[in-house]
């Protein structure tokens, strides 16, 4: 399985960024999905995750009323809509995946089986 993340880049404050996560393999519907991101000297955090029902979806406090996330199973396709953004918001972000079952939506990157590359997002104030 590989991930493939794209759509970073540089972004003034309150500007609109969409990150969208490829992920190789046939079993994409059995996945939830994550995405992850980690400032420079930080650990890595959970953003937002999704599970395999498109209702069954997780926000960090921070993410919460600014960041959507959602999945389309036929393009095997995850996607980070991340509007108001905000300085703190800059960081390399990470989409993980992992097989689960129906009702499980993790929030730790321990859980997570695959990793992306990761994609630079910066936002200047």
């Amino acid at each position: 399985v590989q991930l493939q993340a794209s759509g970073g880049g540089l972004v003034q404050a309150g500007g609109s960024l969409r990150l969208s996560c490829v992920v190789s393999g046939r079993t994409f519907s059995r996945y939830a999905l994550g995405w992850f991101r980690q400032a420079a000297g930080k650990e890595r955090e959970i953003v937002t995750a999704i599970g395999r029902r498109s209702s069954d979806t997780y926000h960090a406090d921070s993410a919460k009323g600014r960041f959507t996330v959602s999945r389309d199973n036929d393009k095997k396709t995850v996607y980070l809509q991340m509007n108001s953004l905000e300085p703190e918001d800059t960081a390399v972000y990470y989409c993980a995946a992992r097989e689960v079952i129906m009702t499980h939506t993790p929030t730790t990157p321990y859980e997570y089986t695959h990793w992306g590359q990761g994609t630079q997002v910066t936002v200047s104030s």
